[in-house]
């Protein structure tokens, strides 16, 4: 009789790049294979949910493509032909590269290259203690939340809102350029649950009818951009109609009475004409939120993605501000709690030895680094070695022919710890085999709810697979790197880290598995005032005085505008030649450039697509599932279309990241986006391009 496999129920945590950072439940067969995927019940904002994608993790953990053994380049960059060589020599040179590299141009010659393949702390941070133990040149995150972040800090001084379980106490859930139902499916959780208990009202604001407008009651479409003209004309009415909060005003916020009379020509017809809504539509969302105490405001990272991001981030945010809604239980507004915990990364980052003076470069500007634009190496050395954890910047960076030109220098050493053999993994001249995050111990926080989490190993990796922290602990040893952090194993680092920060020991974390951060009522919710010295909310923000880390390139600060505004001149507007606005928004079941590798995840997604209007098309010549070429100053790309009339005319919307050589001539859609830093502090505007539509021959 055959035996019956042992399966165990053990927790851990989603590691991937969203604000959900779900709580699992995983299924571990005979103690070396996994099974099923859950999301965890015992935590409060999972709820016992999971996306799809994750769900069925089996096949992304337990691929036969994964990589399982250091790598060596054999033939020319990007010819993908490697050959095996010992974990002791691939790091022997990659630690003599780095020092060829430091002994030529200095260390800043040297660029660790990461971003948030993983969200555990441990493994995708840790790569700071080796930056700034060496002096290496230093990274501006910017890709994914630079933008959105400095809107939202603008107004409340912090990067912290109202609890998001409280969207099940809510009357009216205003979801605003995000797409739940893709990208974080437990959000939606918590927004129908106030539908089905409280009978609340969903609006959706987003630029296309994707799933969660489809699951609305008010779903708004705008043109790309223009969701500052939205909130304007919102507010508008609000002080119109006497549905601002005029008491709350007083106390709370620093210049209601200059907003007002800066929005008294600010009307929905005004705004109509911007955004393609009707003045009935933008009537009538006012009046619901202006009526709606308890309504709560969730505010995505989708339509910060423009060059006038920040500014509609933070004139969608002075909404519940005029209402008062933060005043009420399940009203105010969310976009982010990365700004709560309070953890002491010292030892993890390696703080302690932060150099001044160390140039910091744009990540999103890799292209012009690796090419040797002078603005963009910030007047310093070129980059001559790269080592890369956690990212896939050949894919997912903007610029992509300035990317790849970068990459395949012949005086670029590149080292790519990674598990698959992804585009940037091709260029390099070493990859290493990267474990899984079942496969090592991680701490993580979550943006969109308020949970420290653990993830714990629970399997064993497979062939040769090292952890980031492996990989760094090895490399430090041969380059004469030293602090605490390299002697101390992860969960000594966890533990350190947790009892710096005043939030115990790992030994309780363990027992209980989450621990929940959330401030109180009045802190959340601001009303012991917003984090100014004055405690009031900013209608007029300080823009290049905004609390937050901005150590990179800015942008234009002084072009900002005072008050909220719909902010035009920065646009990739459409032209004559480039007549069509095109976003390249997230995919149901990708993430990034993760799971494209996965067969359920291709066999659904099928093939990159471009969504035009049925209007649109027909004037180009193009039908359903034609080729066509996408153009722009920064190259082309040629994928199949979709007629969609979910869109406003002149608007494109290509989903997902797909690798590039899913596309017939090997260039991705990023290939077509900008890497200039927006003000005020850079961020990727991946929804603000302006190209042509050109049909192919079949």
């Amino acid at each position: 009789m055959t035996a019956q496999p042992r399966i165990e129920r053990q927790s851990s945590t989603c590691p991937h790049d969203c604000p959900s950072v779900c709580a699992l439940d995983v299924e571990v067969i005979d103690g070396g294979t996994i099974g099923r995927v859950r999301g965890s019940a015992r935590h409060s904002y999972t709820a016992g949910v999971v996306c799809a994608k994750v769900a069925r993790y089996a096949e992304r953990i337990h691929h036969p493509d994964r990589l399982t053994q250091p790598l060596i380049r054999t033939g020319p960059k990007g010819s993908g032909r490697f050959a095996p060589i010992s974990w002791d020599e691939a790091l022997d040179r990659t630690a003599a590269a780095f020092r060829q590299a430091e002994a030529a141009h200095g260390p800043e010659a040297v660029w660790p290259y990461y971003y948030a393949g993983t969200m555990g702390l441990v493994m995708r941070d840790g790569i700071n203690r080796l930056r700034h133990a060496k002096g290496y040149s230093g990274q501006h995150s910017t890709i994914c939340t630079t933008l959105a972040w400095s809107g939202f800090v603008a107004g409340t001084g912090r990067l912290a809102g109202a609890d998001p379980r409280e969207m099940a106490e809510s009357d009216c859930v205003v979801i605003w350029g995000t797409n739940p139902v893709h990208t974080q499916v437990n959000l939606m959780t918590h927004a129908l649950a106030a539908r089905k208990t409280r009978g609340a009202r969903i609006v959706a604001v987003d630029i296309y009818d994707n799933p969660t407008m489809k699951q609305a009651d008010l779903a708004l479409l705008v043109r790309p951009g223009t969701d500052g003209a939205l909130a304007c004309a919102v507010m508008h009415v609000l002080f119109r109609d006497g549905l601002a909060d005029r008491d709350y005003l007083a106390r709370y916020t620093d210049c209601p009475d200059a907003l007002e009379a800066h929005l008294a020509a600010r009307d929905p017809a005004w705004a109509a004409a911007i955004t393609g809504l009707s003045v009935a539509e933008i009537e009538t969302f006012a009046r619901l939120v202006g009526t709606t105490k308890r309504t709560f405001f969730r505010l995505g990272y989708g339509f910060s993605r423009s060059r006038n991001g920040a500014v509609n981030m933070h004139a969608a945010l002075c909404i519940p501000a005029v209402t008062g809604a933060w005043r009420h239980p399940g009203g105010g507004a969310f976009h982010s709690n990365s700004g709560i915990y309070g953890l002491d990364k010292r030892l993890i980052e390696g703080l302690d030895l932060r150099r001044p003076g160390v140039r910091v470069l744009d990540q999103s500007q890799i292209g012009r680094v690796l090419t040797g634009d002078a603005e963009a190496l910030r007047g310093g050395p070129p980059v001559t070695a790269l080592l890369i954890q956690n990212t896939n910047p050949v894919s997912v960076a903007p610029e992509q022919e300035l990317v790849k030109r970068g990459f395949a220098r012949e005086d670029l050493f590149v080292c790519v710890h990674e598990q698959f053999m992804t585009e940037t993994a091709r260029m390099a001249d070493l990859v290493l085999p990267a474990t899984m995050f079942l496969e090592h111990d991680d701490l993580y926080t979550s943006g969109g709810h308020q949970h420290i989490q653990l993830g714990l190993k629970r399997i064993d990796p497979p062939g040769q697979c090292r952890s980031n922290h492996e990989v760094l602990t090895g490399l430090a040893a041969r380059l004469g790197a030293e602090h605490p952090g390299f002697a101390m194993t992860p969960r000594a680092i966890i533990d350190a880290t947790l009892r710096a920060s005043g939030r115990g020991t790992l030994a309780e974390l363990e027992q209980t598995e989450v621990l929940d951060a959330q401030p109180p009522f009045e802190r959340a919710h601001y009303l012991d005032g917003f984090g100014f010295p004055d405690g009031r909310f900013r209608f007029r923000p300080d823009w290049g005085g905004v609390p937050i880390a901005h150590d990179g390139p800015r942008g234009p600060v002084a072009a900002l505008p005072s008050l909220p505004d719909h902010w035009e001149a920065p646009l990739a507007a459409a032209t004559p030649e480039h007549p069509f606005r095109l976003a390249t928004s997230p995919a149901r079941n990708f993430l990034n450039s993760s799971f494209t590798e996965t067969p359920t995840s291709l066999a659904k997604e099928r093939h990159p697509t471009v969504m035009i209007h049925p209007e649109d098309a027909a004037a180009h010549g193009i039908g359903e599932g034609a080729w066509v070429r996408l153009v722009n100053q920064r190259g082309a790309v040629s994928l199949r279309a979709t007629l969609f009339p979910g869109l406003r005319r002149g608007v494109l919307i290509a989903e997902s990241i797909w690798p590039n050589d899913a596309y017939p001539d090997g260039r991705g859609i990023n290939t077509l986006t900008g890497a200039d830093a927006p003000a005020p502090f850079g961020g990727a505007a991946f929804h603000d391009n302006h190209v042509a539509i050109e049909p192919l021959p079949h």
